[in-house]
């Protein structure tokens, strides 16, 4: 049952409100902090690669150098090395969404993910709209301020980017479209033509065996040779439709391991769970495309005949979080937001959502009642379970009975919960304890080894992550003034064991209307001294008009930004973070998310599991804590011929 009112509600209010203001916490404790490995793949070589912006465009550029055989230097060309990554990392397909305003699943609220980073590591799929609203944020940071964004034309969400100089002049817009894998080239092969050029002449310019010269090797609709035909209107504009939040951060305590699959299926190879409409293609469920350049990149450039039709071609992967908390020592405290002589709460937080596997095959069975195998928690202790993914306002409740209870349905969907376990710690020691959190993961971002030989570089920071939102309920126990629907509210943080501050990140999804006014200024500030003075995030932000624009636009829009703190602030129990307008716009919900420095950061175990022409093989190391991946000798791995890489893991060394 779910537990919404009376004294037990108004006590884990009251608790859940000190906790989050910094005024109760835990001991600080030790684990691993941001894990992450690169290997030398050649297109897919791990997180490593491209984590942070500033790895991804090192990546990108590096990565069109050797297709194409020129730096990109130019805005031209450097859009053109982020189209082929995007293409090569990311596929068309319908996510599962998320319950971003607390109406449930199947609501006709917008729920599409539109932050870049889970878009990116947990997804790696998205429709049209979907995929092109989280690339704002990448080609915000790659080219300027609002020099993108996402254009409605017929049954398509297509994309554009304002490009300068050159042949560009002071400026004008540019189709980059990455889900029907198209870009078009003006007649004499300069520069990259607007939607509304390519209109003027519509068939000759979509034409799939266009001249390869004046395209640069680059095909038209790469993935199907109709798609063009979806440029024939120009019909609206969405300025700052996604955002980018803190880069994927993992957190593994001790006792806890992270496994990713790169294949569906798992260690049995036929336990599927999964975040999307399931297809069943080739008697496999879950989200899958015939027609990407995913798993077959180096087959993109050059290419006169596109993807084809390949069932199968890319599916979803898996990160399973397995945790054994250690009630023997103090250990078990590490992940432990609250406790009392009766009960023990864990938190869980991932850069990646928590799927699920349905209890039929309808498409969208992963709504639906009866979903297992998300959130699994295993015992020998009969004692009442409770989890709250809206952190801490309410409960639902079940038992822990004949060893196992199944949590999927609650936790399903969220890339956060707390987990009350209701049987004090010292009662717990031999209770053999077990939470299994089975996420999706994109397989494009899990490291890949390569054929005779390959060698890895690690990296940790020793940093997680604490997340007010995305979710309106996770936000809305974090508001400490103003309120949402309104054009002011503020929300506040505090790391969840009292750990040192690193960095603040806010976002927040703004009634913008339509039109946009570029007049109006948007702002985002902090605070670490309890609203007394505040410092800014963003400043000034505002929604900028430039070149040639459609008639109708979407009426709403993203306002984002981060800020590390210094010596000084760091020190701080807690921030608060204020969103503002001059021009009374509504904040429909906001977020924010607090990097934080793990105090004991643990060596980490790493290892790998593949197969090749000589069998099944794993190989495992230990890293020392906190280290640069360019300061640490590479590990070697000695891989035959055929590898195919099974899984990877992170585990805690201590």
């Amino acid at each position: 049952m779910m537990i919404m009112n009376g004294n037990s509600r108004q006590t884990w209010l009251l608790l859940a409100t000190l906790i989050l203001s910094g005024l109760f916490s835990l001991p600080a404790m030790a684990g691993v902090g941001d894990p992450q490995l690169r290997t030398d793949h050649p297109w897919y070589p791990g997180e490593l690669a491209c984590s942070t912006f500033e790895r991804l465009f090192k990546t990108q550029a590096d990565l069109y150098e050797r297709v194409v055989g020129e730096k990109p230097t130019t805005d031209q060309q450097r859009v053109l090395a982020a189209w082929l990554w995007r293409n090569t990392h990311y596929w068309h397909g319908e996510q599962g969404v998320e319950d971003l305003w607390g109406k449930g699943f199947q609501n006709n609220t917008d729920a599409a993910t539109r932050d870049y980073w889970t878009g990116l590591f947990s997804h790696g799929f998205g429709l049209c709209g979907t995929t092109h609203a989280q690339w704002t944020a990448e080609m915000q940071q790659l080219l300027g301020h609002n020099r993108s964004r996402v254009v409605g034309v017929s049954g398509h969400n297509s994309f554009e980017v304002f490009l300068t100089g050159g042949a560009y002049g002071a400026g004008r817009w540019a189709l980059l479209d990455h889900d029907i894998s198209t870009v078009i080239f003006d007649d004499n092969g300069k520069r990259l033509l607007s939607i509304k050029e390519i209109q003027q002449d519509l068939a000759r310019f979509t034409k799939q065996n266009v001249s390869a010269k004046k395209q640069h090797g680059w095909l038209v609709s790469g993935l199907h040779p109709n798609d063009g035909a979806a440029y024939d209107t120009y019909r609206s504009a969405e300025y700052f439709a996604g955002y980018s939040g803190p880069p994927p951060i993992v957190h593994l305590r001790r006792g806890e391991t992270l496994r990713r699959y790169l294949a569906p299926g798992m260690d049995d190879g036929k336990t599927f769970v999964f975040w999307g409409r399931n297809y069943n293609t080739g008697k496999i469920p879950g989200p899958e495309r015939s027609r990407t350049w995913v798993n077959q990149p180096e087959k993109m450039y050059g290419s006169v005949r596109g993807t084809q039709h390949r069932d199968g071609q890319s599916r979803y992967s898996n990160a399973v979080y397995t945790y054994r908390p250690d009630f023997k020592s103090a250990d078990y405290r590490e992940g432990v937001i609250e406790e009392s002589e009766n009960h023990v709460t864990f938190e869980f937080q991932s850069p990646y959502i928590i799927g699920a596997t349905p209890p039929s095959t309808d498409s969208w069975a992963i709504y639906e009642k009866g979903c297992r195998n998300g959130l699994v928690v295993t015992g020998t202790v009969q004692t009442k379970l409770q989890v709250s993914v809206d952190r801490g306002a309410s409960w639902h409740e079940t038992e822990l009975t004949n060893g196992q209870a199944d949590l999927t349905d609650e936790a399903k969907g969220h890339r956060q919960y707390w987990l009350r376990i209701n049987t004090g710690a010292n009662r717990l020691s031999n209770a053999n304890l077990k939470i299994v959190t089975v996420c999706q993961a994109n397989s494009s971002i899990i490291p890949r080894l390569t054929d005779n030989g390959c060698q890895i570089q690690f990296q940790s920071t020793g940093r997680a992550v604490v997340s007010a939102g995305p979710n309106l309920a996770q936000a809305q126990s974090h508001v400490v003034d103003g309120k949402f629907d309104t054009p002011r509210v503020a929300l506040k943080l505090a790391a969840p064991r009292g750990e040192r501050l690193i960095e603040v990140y806010a976002a927040a999804h703004v009634a913008s209307s339509n039109p946009p006014s570029p007049d109006i200024a948007y702002q985002i500030d902090y605070s670490t001294n309890g609203g007394t003075s505040w410092q800014p995030i963003v400043r000034d932000w505002s929604i900028l008009r430039r070149g040639q624009e459609p008639t109708d636009f979407w009426s709403q829009s993203f306002c984002w930004g981060n800020v590390a703190f210094d010596e000084k602030t760091s020190g701080s129990e807690n921030v608060r973070v204020r969103f503002r307008n001059d021009g009374g716009k509504r904040y429909r919900r906001a977020e924010a998310q607090l990097v934080y420095q793990v105090a004991v950061h643990d060596r980490t175990m790493v290892t790998f599991k593949w197969e090749d022409s000589r069998g099944e093989h794993t190989a495992s190391r230990k890293f020392r804590p906190s280290v640069n991946a360019e300061d640490a000798v590479p590990w070697t791995i000695k891989t035959g011929d055929d590898t195919r890489t099974v899984w990877v893991e992170y585990g805690v060394a201590h």
